[in-house]
């Protein structure tokens, strides 16, 4: 699915505004046909998450719906048609002029539908009804009584995971046109040689894309370009719907958070009279990603990951598009030296993937499969199966072109069963965790197929089993000694974090990195000596995990969790219904920790910076 671009040959429009919005508690909107119009509606914005604009609508997340006019121009009227949503969280259903266009399951992901059959000249209706109930079978989950979380993370809403379940319409909706005969979907595979004798890269490009023709005249032309200048050009071979070929660019300048450079791949589809049907252009950067020797290589050279969880999530916004804070928050990982971070715990906006790209930004990209559990019946299990494969190939098909997307995460914190067992120390029979072992290993195998080119991986829960960190080409791991357990005791956990890191080298001989650890933190609290919650334990705690890290080879990373203080559900967990383990609070203004992290990866930058 190609993002929305307007050229010589696509026109796009921006539907976002005010549109009407009420809530259905009694599901009667479709009975009653309010996709022709609400009976009692109120303003909304669009995008928006409808949780953080009224307080009566705080926890609600059952249907609603919303409702816009929008005029379609008569010179639209020979031309495709494309609705376009970027997200609805989590299922909607849309009509268009009263005609049902279809549904889409998951909040994360784009999803579109082509309107030329019942769109009109003037005026038209658009109606989407919105839920985000959740549901043991939906990704992620509602919280069971079943759950390992049912006591101790009990939280309202009933999340089986730790931040807002926002619901709304939560990225733009755009409609656009394009011919009949188009560009369907592009991917750019990269790699590189470098001469032995002048260190010359070239680079190597391997270009697919999908058109829509019935003409087998039709030709699509492929050109790279680096600004006004022309690189490569050459016509793709088509076959059927499909078009390949490969290309070569030398000498190519790498993508690197030092050097973020970005070509553009301008495709151009034509008749056999060389008139232009369809063009479309999109921005790559030449790198490639791989594992060895425990180690994660960019480019061929080791790189260490210094980051963050992070999540999208910012008062009156809720989970909406937030243009100024991506450019905000980018600022900060600058101002840090930051380099990486991972979408925790779903799929993040198209549009902070474009800036990462231009930022040299890595990002562990990640679905929405937070908390799955595996013991509430073999139905509820295999239809998460099903919906975790249509999110993951959804998603690596939105992202597949964006060379900031480094790894590819199947998974935040999977709960094995007997998990408080494990949680406390007690041994298990690791065999009740094959079926979810094969689980992993199935989604796992399903995402290779469609891309070869990046590492997969999951996010391993603490007292998790240790082979679903095997089927991952690197490993991942949340842990909170010094939090959790061994809450305040610092040198105990320095202990037991390093037994464990060493353990877990000696066993699976591959690149790990620590992808969550952090402590909560109010800002403005302060103790001497350092005590949880003050904002001097949470800089003591850190280092603690930066300075064990940085003592072992095989750590390739650290991102501490969490960037940004960000609301939760209630529970007696959270105070005040927040997650206070963020450096910096939620309008991000930094803590001492923020500070402390600014001093020691500026210290590594400059270490790493290349000398003369």
């Amino acid at each position: 699915m190609l993002y929305p671009q307007t050229n010589l040959c696509r026109t796009v429009v921006d539907l976002d505004g005010f549109w009407s919005f009420q809530i259905d508690p009694e599901g009667i909107g479709e009975r009653e046909e309010w996709y022709l119009g609400l009976p009692a509606p109120r303003l909304i914005a669009v995008p928006g998450s409808w949780n953080e604009l009224w307080a009566e609508y705080r926890d609600y997340l059952d249907d609603a719906w919303y409702f816009h006019r929008f005029a379609i121009p008569q010179a639209w009227s020979d031309r495709r048609q494309v609705l376009r949503f970027g997200s609805a969280n989590y299922h909607a259903q849309v009509w268009l002029n009263g005609v049902c266009l279809g549904e889409h399951a998951g909040g994360h992901l784009p999803f579109e539908f082509e309107v030329s059959s019942c769109s009109r000249t003037g005026d038209n209706l658009l109606a989407v009804k919105v839920n985000n109930t959740l549901m043991p079978e939906r990704v992620p989950t509602g919280n069971s009584p079943s759950s390992p979380l049912s006591g101790f993370m009990r939280s309202l809403p009933p999340a089986n995971f730790d931040f807002f379940p926002y619901a709304g319409i939560h990225r733009p909706v755009k409609l656009y046109t394009t011919s009949t005969t188009h560009i369907r979907d592009l991917q750019v595979l990269t790699d590189f040689d470098r001469s032995a004798e002048d260190g010359e890269v070239v680079g190597k490009l391997e270009v697919t894309a999908g058109i829509a023709t019935d003409d087998a005249d039709t030709v699509l032309i492929c050109t790279i370009r680096d600004g006004a200048d022309v690189m490569a050009r050459q016509p793709l071979v088509v076959e059927g719907s499909r078009a390949h070929g490969q290309l070569q660019i030398s000498p190519a300048r790498l993508w690197s958070p030092d050097s973020p450079h970005l070509y553009q791949c301008e495709l151009s589809l034509q008749d056999a009279e060389e008139a232009v049907l369809d063009t479309y252009t999109q921005d790559i950067g030449i790198r490639t990603v791989a594992v060895a020797n425990s180690q994660i290589l960019l480019n061929g050279e080791p790189i260490e990951l210094r980051g963050f969880g992070k999540h999208e999530d910012f008062a009156v916004h809720g989970r909406s598009l937030n243009m100024p804070l991506i450019a905000k928050d980018g600022a900060l990982f600058a101002w840090m030296g930051a380099n990486s971070y991972r979408t925790s715990h779903y799929p993040y906006s198209e549009e902070s993937m474009m800036y990462a790209d231009r930022a040299g930004l890595l990002i562990i990209d990640e679905i929405p499969a937070v908390g799955l559990m595996f013991d509430d019946g073999d139905t509820n299990v295999a239809t998460r199966l099903q919906t975790c494969k249509e999110q993951l190939t959804e998603l690596i098909q939105r992202d597949i072109n964006h060379p900031s997307v480094i790894m590819w995460s199947v998974a935040n914190e999977p709960l094995p069963v007997d998990m408080m067992q494990r949680f406390s120390g007690h041994e298990v029979d690791e065999s009740v965790d094959e079926p979810a072992t094969r689980f992993f290993q199935d989604l796992i195998d399903h995402g290779r197929q469609l891309d070869m080119s990046r590492p997969f991986t999951l996010a391993g829960v603490m007292g998790g089993p240790v082979a679903w960190l095997e089927l991952c080409d690197v490993v991942m791991i949340n842990r909170y000694w010094g939090w959790y357990v061994q809450g305040g005791a610092l040198d105990t956990a320095r202990e037991v974090l390093a037994q464990e890191l060493d353990r877990l080298h000696h066993r699976l001989q591959k690149p790990i990195i620590i992808s969550e650890f952090g402590a909560d933190t109010v800002a403005g609290q302060h103790s001497e000596p350092p005590a949880m919650f003050s904002e001097e334990y949470q800089v003591e705690m850190l280092r603690m995990y930066l300075d064990v890290a940085a003592e072992r080879p095989y750590v390739a990373g650290l991102h501490v969790w969490n960037f940004a203080d960000f609301k939760t559900g209630q529970s007696p967990m959270r105070f005040n219904a927040m997650n206070y383990k963020g450096v910096f609070t939620r309008e991000r203004t930094p803590k001492m920790a923020a500070h402390f992290l600014r001093r020691r990866w500026q210290t590594a930058c400059a270490e790493e910076a290349p000398t003369a």
